[in-house]
């Protein structure tokens, strides 16, 4: 699909900042900050939406090949995950298993009389995961080099040398999951705060006041 159309986006930050920054947003997918000059590609299922952006343009036929094996380099990820279907209510379960333990009970619903997928669900942070929360809904995460954690936790992301760090958001009643995943080359990571903080700002404007 093409790219969407729309009103610039106006953001706070510094003049040598912004300079190196540009908002992407595919079709179906919440904005998000990333370098200027890398390229962007949405996907859309059933479940999900999710924006990539990555210093180099991502080749469909290998994104979903079934050989691939997810992304080893340079990359943003940002997730809007709706909890109401089978495989979005199963990652939303899991990552809520990980690091929002006030919202166990959605865990267990979704487990249901099924003993057998309660492995699925372990409960408790990835042992080597830095966490930060912002809330019972909101948190900040580092998931280090050659690491697993939930920067990794999925197909998406393969680990490597570089860390990722970002945020997952729990939204709404259902709830659903807004999940970034950030990982960029060393002399850019200055920038992953700035990245990490706008989506953030983004989704408390889309939130309803607790």
């Amino acid at each position: 699909m093409p790219a969407p159309s729309g009103a610039d986006k106006v953001v706070r930050l510094g003049a040598s900042t912004a300079r190196r920054l540009a908002y992407y947003k595919a079709e179906y997918s919440s904005g998000v900050l990333a370098p200027r000059g890398w390229y962007c590609f949405g996907a859309t299922g059933s479940s999900s939406s999710e924006a990539f952006v990555t210093p180099q343009p991502v080749n469909k036929d290998d994104f979903f090949s079934p050989a691939w094996r997810g992304f080893t380099g340079p990359v943003i990820l940002i997730e809007d995950i709706g909890a109401t279907t089978g495989s979005g209510r199963y990652t939303v379960a899991q990552v809520i298993a990980r690091v929002f333990p006030k919202h166990k009970a959605f865990v267990e619903e979704v487990i249901g009389p099924d003993f057998d997928l309660a492995s699925d669900f372990p409960f408790g942070s990835y042992p080597n995961d830095k966490l930060i929360y912002r809330g019972d809904r909101l948190v900040e995460y580092e998931t280090p080099p050659h690491s697993e954690g939930l920067g990794t936790m999925t197909l998406r992301l393969q680990a490597s040398d570089c860390p990722v760090d970002g945020v997952a958001i729990l939204q709404g009643d259902t709830p659903d999951l807004l999940l970034l995943k950030v990982r960029l080359p060393a002399e850019m990571h200055d920038l992953t705060s700035h990245i990490i903080r706008q989506v953030e700002h983004d989704s408390a404007k889309r939130r309803p006041t607790r």
